[in-house]
């Protein structure tokens, strides 16, 4: 260790008490800033703006607990983080990125800091860090890494090495020398880039029910629940207090209707209350104030006794607050509406799920950020480039904040409609959806999913709706799923760029891209099987043609399929029943490959006659045809359905224009008159 006399100061040598801690985020109108000199917290709420979905007590920057010498030196950490292009940083020779740092980074690394110290101080460790060891900080990671996993010790190893970055303008000293030189903080605690994406995917036996569930919210549920909120929210707005006499009135000309119902409860809140009087919801429907029908005055329990009467008559009720709700088939196998009793209670609870349902269906088919999501406006769903599109805004690696646009499809169009009607919030389309004590309108993405999965589990006896696996969610998985699920299709890799706004120089996506892409083993089974009903289905198509006379393809890969039908064909005759039929062509396994310009029936066990495979090197691990090198005109595998003949049509036209083209080169020349062979080869066979 090396020895030499700590003074605490009590002030910065660099950066002065009455400085402003935000130079280099835009402020918000009458922002003021902290100062330098508070060293308690720096709150940041109301000094820039904070995304929708981060919690105020992420823009509060906390230096509470620490010793004079850690609170100066985190205090100056964090201004530098804020602002690395202070003229103070700039002029000791440190440079850094000129984009400052998130504030709610900044609050984590204060709050990092607070550990180290507070390891220390357990140590026994003074606040000088030049009379630390090495192997100091190498036991401080360690005591992390057995706490915590390893991806949340990088921020531990990055405090650590910023000690020695900043270590030229830090007032109590910093590091002399950095802990792990050369390395980056992945590489200390032995994390290597592998190009894989570490958020997973969601189990397709969680995926399919919960997005079922949450359209079936939004189709079916959601024009009940908006209707019950309209009446009961305008029935609360023309409620009013009434004299004796108005209120006797009012009761006698709503019960002189015959088709009026009394509101009674079902049961839900207590078995005790089942049949009995709804009084503030008959109240609301008097349009008069819940005092009408109070018990402790003489005229309210008369009005009860009036009601009551009424019910003992035999008078009509009603459960909830509008009564001609959806029918469904519930899982006993009954039919009925989807809600028991959507009371005034019971209906808020209904719009908070209908609220997240709308959430969960928009991140899964938008593939937008949680922040880009909560940032949608009211009136946001606009037509970009002929195509409906939603504008929010972008956040992540780009400081300026800009507008962008996310194509959808019209169900998501119709979810942030209905997540717009449902906003108290006067900006925000997905906010509270009641005026109450949440002033701020905002909720937890996560919480809101699951949430929405408990009550979907807990009422699926009402709804019909399937049970969702209690499998942890997150708006990022649906994100990552829905990349997933959408890879394969022509041009995936760059629409997938562009819609997940991942910023690249090639081809509009990057290795972000692939990594969202990237298949995963919970989804294999399902693909798998996907694939073969989907292969199935279109095989069936062709052995019926096949039964019905019909010509459904050209050439002798199609002259094998009719052989194996018209053997199945025998076969099933033997017991005559179509069902076996099918049951035999699924057990059969017919090798056939379905294309765009002809469909294959190679047999990988015995690929006889097969162009792609003539001279070629074969792949190690690879089975069937090399696509890249079908001959479809040439081979004996080949099948040219009738569905193909247009395009080969197409091309053959196409190929006679470009060869009416004056002063053609003579070996491009050759080359269109040998692909014109091929094409009329393969037009021959259909007309033979």
């Amino acid at each position: 260790m090396t020895l030499h006399p700590f003074r605490t100061p009590a002030d910065s040598a660099r950066f002065g008490g009455d400085e402003e801690v935000i130079q280099s985020h835009p402020l918000l109108p009458n922002a003021q800033p902290p100062r330098f000199g508070q060293a308690d917290v720096w709150d940041l709420n109301d000094v820039v703006e904070r995304p929708v979905n981060q919690k105020a007590a992420n823009y509060r920057v906390s230096f509470v607990s620490l010793s004079p010498a850690w609170n100066l030196r985190a205090r100056e950490m964090a201004l530098i983080w804020l602002n690395p292009r202070h003229p103070a940083v700039v002029a000791a020779g440190i440079h850094l990125n000129p984009d400052p740092r998130e504030p709610r980074t900044v609050t984590l690394r204060a709050g990092t800091l607070r550990a180290l110290a507070a390891w220390a101080t357990d140590q026994g460790l003074p606040d000088d860090l030049h009379r630390w060891d090495r192997e100091d900080f190498h036991r401080y990671i360690g005591h992390q890494a057995d706490r915590l996993k390893r991806g949340s010790v990088i921020e531990h190893v990055v405090v650590i090495k910023t000690l020695h970055q900043f270590r030229a303008v830090l007032t109590c000293g910093g590091l002399a020398a950095d802990p792990w030189p050369g390395q980056s903080a992945s590489h200390v605690l032995g994390l290597r880039d592998t190009g894989e994406l570490a958020t997973p995917v969601i189990r397709p036996q969680t995926w399919f029910p919960l997005i079922k569930a949450a359209w079936t919210y939004i189709e079916v549920f959601g024009p009940d629940i908006l209707r019950a909120r309209a009446v009961w929210v305008g029935l609360q707005q023309n409620a009013r207090p009434l004299r004796t006499a108005d209120a006797d009135a009012a009761l006698a000309r709503w019960l002189a209707d015959p088709d009026h119902r009394v509101p009674v409860h079902t049961g839900r809140t207590g078995a005790d209350k089942a049949g009995k009087v709804h009084w503030s919801l008959l109240s609301a429907l008097l349009g008069a104030s819940d005092r009408i029908f109070h018990l402790d005055h003489s005229s309210g329990r008369a009005r009860r006794a009036v009601v009551e009467a009424e019910l003992v008559d035999g008078r009509a009720t009603q459960s909830g607050i509008i009564t001609d709700l959806a029918n469904v088939a519930r899982p006993d196998g009954t039919t009925g509406p989807w809600h028991p009793d959507l009371q005034p209670l019971q209906m808020w609870l209904e719009c908070v799920a209908l609220r997240n349902a709308c959430y969960i269906f928009v991140a899964a088919m938008s593939m937008m950020r949680d922040n880009e999501i909560r940032a949608i406006t009211h009136h946001s769903v606009v037509d970009h480039y002929g195509a409906p599109a939603v504008k929010s805004i972008k956040r992540k690696r780009d400081p300026g904040h800009p507008t962008r646009h996310w194509w959808i499809i019209e169900p998501v169009a119709r979810a942030l409609f209905v997540a717009s009607e449902l906003s108290e919030h006067p900006d925000l389309t997905f906010g509270r959806v009641r005026s109450a004590t949440d002033t701020n309108g905002l909720f937890d993405s996560t919480s809101a999913i699951k949430a929405f999965t408990s009550r979907v589990n807990a009422h699926r006896h009402d709804t019909g709706l399937e049970e969702i696996p209690a499998d942890h969610v997150t708006a990022h998985m649906f994100r990552r799923t829905m990349a997933m699920l959408t890879r394969d299709y022509a041009g995936a890799e760059i629409a997938l760029g562009i819609q997940l706004k991942h910023a690249a120089t090639r081809a509009l996506a990057n290795r972000s891209t692939q990594g969202y892409s990237a298949k995963d083993p919970a989804w294999a089974g399902y693909f798998d099987e996907a694939l073969a009903d989907a292969r199935f289905d279109r095989l069936r198509e062709l052995y019926q043609a096949h039964r019905r006379g019909d010509t459904f393809g050209y050439g002798p890969g199609a002259d094998q399929l009719r052989s194996r039908f018209d053997a199945m064909a025998g076969t099933a005759a033997q017991h005559g029943d179509a069902r076996v039929e099918y049951d035999l062509l699924r057990r059969t396994r017919i090798p056939i490959r379905f294309g765009t310009l002809n469909h294959c029936v190679l047999d990988e066990t015995n690929p006889v006659d097969a162009k792609c495979l003539e001279n070629a090197i074969v792949p190690a691990g690879h089975h069937g045809p090399l696509v890249d090198r079908c001959q479809p005109a040439r081979c004996a595998n080949s099948v040219i359905a009738t569905e193909h003949l247009p395009i080969w049509r197409s091309e053959e036209g196409t190929l006679l224009t470009l060869l009416d083209t004056p002063k053609l080169p003579s070996p491009r020349r050759a080359q269109l008159q040998r692909e014109l062979a091929d094409v009329r080869t393969a037009l021959r066979r259909a007309e033979q």
